[in-house]
């Protein structure tokens, strides 16, 4: 990787984190000097502006989370194990987080909401790009016969999705693991009702 390539990477890693522990708003760029150890002339000049920063940063924590789950979900050999790869990423947030300062599509969603639709609509991306993939999982289940046909696969993605963001978000406010642990002992029970 050349200089510039490493630069830019050491930016987006300090930033990312910065802004999923303190907000996007809240982080300054003199925050991020100071995480990254470069001068503002540096950044500006991987970067357009601060608002440019905040969409790579958040792509690159979304890449790089999706990107792990679908790893997980290649690794696993049946459907059943695949379902719960995904359940199972989310339920170790508590002890080995992708990134510090939790879910950043949670964070940035949270954020976003009314502030930046810039970064509203990244998330929209992903949540996209993660129930299309959760559907296509559920189908490939029914199409092999693991999974009951008359199952309703995008419902069941959407609650999927949902039940673990929300579960995350309960661990980071609540300051405990057992609705993390509860929800995803509720998801288990629920895939194992839809087997064949």
């Amino acid at each position: 990787m050349r200089n510039p390539e490493l630069t830019r990477l050491r930016i987006l890693e300090k930033s990312s984190i910065l802004f999923n522990i303190q907000g996007y708003k809240a982080t300054s760029l003199s925050d991020i000097c100071k995480a990254s150890k470069l001068t503002k002339g540096a950044i500006y000049k991987h970067f357009k502006d601060k608002a440019e920063l905040e969409r790579e940063a958040l792509l690159f924590m979304t890449t790089k989370m999706v990107s792990e789950v679908a790893d997980e979900i290649s690794a696993a050999k049946s459907v059943k194990k695949k379902l719960y790869a995904i359940i199972e990423y989310f339920a170790r947030y508590h002890t080995d987080p992708p990134f510090e300062g939790g879910c950043p599509l949670m964070n940035a969603s949270i954020e976003a909401d009314d502030n930046n639709p810039d970064l509203k609509v990244i998330v929209q991306k992903v949540m996209e790009v993660m129930h299309f993939n959760l559907c296509r999982v559920i189908n490939n289940g029914i199409k092999h016969k693991q999974i009951r046909k008359n199952t309703d696969v995008k419902g069941l993605a959407s609650i999927i999705i949902s039940s673990l963001e929300g579960a995350v978000m309960m661990l980071k406010v609540m300051d405990s693991d057992k609705h993390l642990i509860a929800t995803t002992k509720y998801l288990k029970s629920e895939i194992k009702r839809i087997l064949i």
